[in-house]
């Protein structure tokens, strides 16, 4: 074998049958079986179940259908078109025996990863099968097929949406709808005095919307039926608030009471709700996540409204690992409200669908201006939150956990297939008697005319494009082909005992692939690639996000193009910042940067830019945070912290983060993936966290011969930097305006550093904006170094850097 060579591009696969494996079979497979049968007192079971996977090192990349094997040859003729961003010389193909229990490797066939494959010339042949031990398997072989593009050969490689007929991204289960319409939501709230100063194309003004206010509408106009399906939905929450933007009727009602009011109307209200099965009466029916599932429950109990509590049932061969039951702890962290609205034609209504990343449940109320200390006992009197502190509350004070968070509204044929989603689930997952209790829609041609008819208005600058895309899989949903090859054609994949979907993952790497000068990213974690990492390559964190954004970047510095990449994650996980579970997040974190700082440290070196060029001029990351000095009439609590406590410095100090839970990644001002999904393996995998997101760009707005791209999404990005850090320094819009430019990153950087040593600073002030870097100091070289003495984050004693559990899987925390 020669040195190992980047396998950067997509890999297509065909895995025909194998042969002659007979007496491998019952030589290897069948002693162990007998085993176990023995020791279980089982007899009768049928022997070798056989699949196939495709493997580089530690990474399986795709797996075939079980198929049972007697004296024939086993046969799958499945394809699979795989992304990989790997360095390796050889591609593995592995036969693998199917027991009761586990699975025994039967043989393994290693080909070559050759030049003239790198070039594209595809493999194709009979592969002789070898043992771990690299003993031959007689005369056993495997007939496949490779074929690999590399991501140079892509025509959509770094140029952008090029084409406003864009067909979207390939092999995924729903896809490119045109003509719709999409709204995009910066906090749950925003106050009047938000007014940023944001032009679009024809000097149309940015005009920001606000999701509650608008999800209170919605609701309550609705005619027919409102869906909801979250990870919590908090009964007690009120959605209108602001004393300055009344809504008639609406004056403290919470959405409990506002669904059972459209139940009584007649509507059609139904809730799904992920079922924490750590709600038990032991720990007051609130579970480990107080979700307060439980309580949502019974309060919709005796009422119109129908509820249920939706369990996560991943793959069965999840449920165990290091002895904890991890299928327990994963969720449906899908959020989407779905309602029927006033149709463009006397009583046709349409439909109407708010999907992202803000939950219905405690703590999520806030503005741009996240306070910390103010409006405790009037604007967050039931909605304070403060998880990272022991013994935190309103009666000890704040700091409360000021929450940025996105979401969106989609209408048009694409929001019929977030319904179509939600349907999926329903029927899949509540009882018979519930699953009846979906309207039928699609029966009411009169009323809900087909989607595909529908028009955004104004389609020559408004229209938008959009797809859906999710992470789930089959013990979730229904609609799922069973025949392979329709399978593999929408992308889906076959796990132990479940069909899984990844196309939030694809749309992801096919985005950041097409990306030609910048990509922006908020998201409340941001990790992966773990085989590109310089130590535990077996968490399987396998998800490609960061290594392709590093690759990206890489490729620009070779070409001597200008590319950035600006990151925004919390300061920390939620939750106590020197936990175990919480540490352990932060050192995968950790891995993912120095991995794609490493990466790009190599290309600055090969094209001879040392001295001249660093890593941050092309990736940066970044974290939120907030200080105030204290007012007249502020909140006064009637208790104080333990003196010496972190709670105690922060209130001294009068600082702390605020809490990045947003999913949002803008590439190049001209399309973005918006949703509930978080950049790590739980959200990307499918057989994890379930999700739902969307792709999206309007064919009028993309970069091209007649300038930048200007519309909603290039005014949704500038919106954010003006929350976060521009609204201090709007004189530098024209700067703003080319985020991939030297002098805009290096700028963003000069502000952050500037707000940072405020921010950690002997006095308290009030900071000019809220963007911070990210609290380690990165070398020229890209090596990461502490930014303190001890490297622990303001007014705790926990690492930056974080550590590996000893207790936890990393299934649990990747």
């Amino acid at each position: 074998m020669g040195f190992p060579s980047p396998l950067h591009g997509v890999l297509n696969v065909t895995i025909f049958g194998a042969a002659h494996l007979h007496h491998s079979i019952h030589g290897l497979a069948l002693q162990a079986l007998e085993k176990v049968e023995e020791s279980l007192h089982l007899k009768g079971l049928p022997h070798s179940k056989l699949y196939a996977t495709v493997d580089i090192g530690l990474d399986r990349l795709a797996r075939t259908r079980t198929v049972k094997f007697h004296a024939t040859n086993p046969a799958w003729n499945e394809s699979f078109r795989i992304h990989t961003a790997h360095t390796t010389d050889t591609i593995v193909i592995s036969i693998k025996d199917q027991l009761p229990v586990s699975a025994k490797v039967v043989g393994r066939a290693k080909i070559a990863v050759t030049e003239q494959f790198l070039a594209g010339e595809p493999i194709e042949g009979w592969f002789e099968l070898f043992t771990d031990e690299g003993h031959k398997l007689n005369e056993a072989n495997v007939h496949v097929r490779l074929g690999f593009t590399h991501v140079s050969a892509d025509p959509h490689w770094g140029r952008g949406i090029m084409d406003p007929k864009f067909s979207g991204v390939p092999n995924t289960f729903f896809p490119l709808r045109p003509n719709c319409h999409v709204a995009l939501y910066q906090n749950s709230h925003l106050s009047n005095e938000y007014q940023p100063p944001i032009s679009l194309f024809g000097n149309e003004r940015y005009e920001p919307a606000r999701y509650w206010e608008d999800l209170y509408k919605a609701i309550d106009r609705a005619q027919y039926f409102v869906y909801v399906a979250g990870w919590s939905v908090n009964v007690s929450l009120t959605l209108v608030r602001d004393p300055s933007r009344p809504v008639p009727g609406s004056e403290g009602k919470a959405i409990g009471q506002l669904l059972k009011e459209k139940a009584d109307q007649g509507l059609t209200v139904l809730v799904m709700v992920w079922q924490d099965r750590t709600s038990i009466t032991l720990l007051g029916n609130a579970g480990l996540m107080k979700t307060h599932d439980t309580m949502t429950l019974k309060y919709f109990e005796k009422t119109k409204v129908k509820c249920f509590l939706c369990p996560r049932n991943p793959d069965p061969s999840l449920s165990a690992v290091q002895h904890v039951e991890v299928g327990t702890e994963f969720t449906h962290h899908q959020k989407t409200v779905i309602v029927d609205a006033e149709g463009r034609l006397g009583s046709t209504r349409k439909i109407v669908s708010f999907i992202g990343g803000i939950d219905l449940c405690d703590g999520r109320y806030d503005t741009e201006h996240h306070p910390l200390f103010r409006k405790l006992d009037t604007d967050y009197l039931h909605d304070f939150q403060q998880k990272n502190f022991d013994y935190a509350d309103l009666e000890h004070g704040g700091p409360r956990e000021p929450w940025h968070d996105l979401h969106s509204c989609v209408e048009g044929q694409a929001a019929w297939d977030v319904l179509a989603n939600f349907e999926q689930r329903w029927r899949k997952q509540s009882s018979s008697e519930l699953a009846d209790a979906l309207l039928e829609i699609s029966g009411l041609p009169d009323i809900f005319p087909p989607p595909a008819s529908y028009h955004s208005g104004n389609e020559n600058s408004q229209s938008w494009s959009v797809q859906i895309f999710r992470s789930i899989d089959d013990a979730s949903v229904i609609g799922f082909p069973e025949d392979p090859a329709a399978a593999s054609a929408i992308g889906l994949i076959k796990g132990k005992n479940v069909t899984i979907e990844r196309s939030i993952h694809t749309g992801y790497i096919e985005a950041i692939r097409r990306a030609k000068r910048f990509i922006y990213i908020e998201n409340q974690y941001f990790f992966g690639s773990c085989f590109a990492w310089s130590e535990a390559r077996d968490s399987e964190c396998l998800n490609l996000v960061p290594i392709e954004i590093a690759l990206k970047i890489a490729s620009k510095v070779r070409a001597g193009e200008r590319f950035c990449v600006y990151v925004v994650t919390p300061m920390w996980p939620e939750g106590k910042p020197d936990s175990d579970t919480v540490q352990a997040i932060l050192y995968w974190n950790r891995l993912t940067m120095e991995m794609m700082y490493k990466i790009i440290d190599e290309a600055i070196e090969e094209v001879g830019m040392k001295g001249r060029a660093s890593v941050s001029d092309y990736l940066n990351f970044y974290c939120l945070g907030s200080r105030e000095i204290k007012k007249p009439g502020e909140y006064e609590p009637p208790k104080s912290p333990e003196v010496g406590s972190h709670y105690w410095r922060v209130q001294q100090q009068r600082r702390f983060l605020i809490y990045v839970h947003a999913k949002v990644m803008i590439v190049d001002d001209e399309y973005i993936i918006i949703g509930s999904a978080n950049l790590n393996q739980r959200s990307l995998d499918g057989g994890r966290d379930t999700e739902i997101a969307h792709g999206s760009f309007q064919p009028d707005h993309i970069n091209g011969p007649n300038g930048p791209a200007r519309g909603h999404i290039y005014g949704f990005r500038m919106s954010l930097w003006y929350e976060h850090f521009a609204s201090k320094y709007m004189e530098n819009m024209d700067v703003f305006n080319e985020p991939e430019s030297l002098a805009c990153v290096r700028l963003v950087n000069k502000i952050a550093q500037h707000v940072w040593e405020l921010y950690t600073g002997d006095e308290v002030v009030e900071l000019p904006g809220h963007l911070l870097p990210f609290p380690v100091r990165v070398l020229d070289n890209g090596n990461l170094v502490n930014w303190n003495e001890d490297g622990t984050f303001p007014d705790t004693s926990a690492s930056v850097k974080g550590k590996k559990s000893t207790i936890l899987p990393p299934i649990l925390t990747t």
